[in-house]
């Protein structure tokens, strides 16, 4: 009980569990990991032993079913999205558990994860950002030497930059992950 007390309750009722005592929770077989980030980041590098659910595809009704003689925990890259999914996850007073940290928590702490040799060789986020400047830099050069009318390419990427870091939902990430040299790794 004395490892209980080290997980924190959020103002909404989330207990945020540190890496350390999840890991001890997982050696005792009575808790399952959550991964809720997209597909593509989970076959770039993932917590051994972790579902796949991603956010977007989230479905507590079907977590509760397959799991419901064991403790659940979500975690992502950071906390934003899985604690969302904690959030959606809850019901009345039922406890949730969200990892604190996220996968970069779990790392940070010394823990080990699992980068398959199918994964993609640049990080889909790298992608998105070459992609990106690629697109401004393009969108530039053309408004300056051609017409200014395609500064307009610009300003839709940094829109959807804008949108993405407000969200948490990126499009060109979604898109580059069906590339032909990303889809063999994406499949997890």
């Amino acid at each position: 009980m004395e490892q209980a007390s080290k997980e924190t309750a959020t103002s909404t009722g989330i207990k945020e569990v540190p890496p350390e005592l999840l890991q001890s929770w997982l050696e005792a077989g009575d808790t399952v990991l959550i991964d809720v980030r997209e597909d593509y980041e989970h076959a770039e590098e993932r917590i051994g032993n972790a579902e796949l659910h991603p956010l977007s595809k989230f479905d507590p009704a079907e977590l509760r079913k397959k799991h419901a003689d064991k403790r659940i925990v979500f975690h992502c890259r950071t906390g934003k999205r899985s604690h969302e999914a904690a959030r959606r996850f809850g019901v009345d007073s039922e406890p949730v558990f969200h990892m604190a940290g996220g996968i970069e928590g779990w790392k940070a702490a010394g823990l080990l994860t699992v980068r398959p040799e199918s994964a993609p060789k640049l990080p889909i986020m790298r992608q998105v950002q070459i992609t990106a400047g690629a697109l401004v830099a393009t969108g530039v050069a053309l408004g300056i030497t051609v017409t200014p009318w395609f500064l307009a390419i610009s300003a839709f990427v940094g829109c959807g930059l804008m949108f993405a870091g407000i969200t948490g939902w990126c499009g060109m990430a979604k898109l580059l992950a069906v590339m032909p040299w990303n889809r063999r790794s994406c499949a997890v």
